[in-house]
């Protein structure tokens, strides 16, 4: 699994999760600001389309995961 495949897998986790957590109809409802979170996320994947800049992306070259996906 490549850096940008996680990248998408953990991020659309985190807004799943945040929506969940953030949206009053949720069974799982806990407080709006909540939606904040889903923001920063947003964010960040708006940002790193244009900089190619990822805080996860530095964590896990770090944590030795491919960049790119092996021949």
């Amino acid at each position: 699994m490549t850096i940008d495949r996680l990248i998408r897998i953990f991020a659309g986790s985190f807004i799943l999760i945040s929506l969940a957590l953030g949206v009053p109809a949720s069974p799982l409802f806990v407080s709006q600001w909540w939606l904040a979170f889903t923001a920063f996320v947003g964010a960040n994947l708006l940002q790193y389309g244009f900089t190619n800049l990822c805080p996860l992306a530095w964590i896990l070259k770090r944590l030795g995961v491919p960049v790119t996906q092996p021949a």
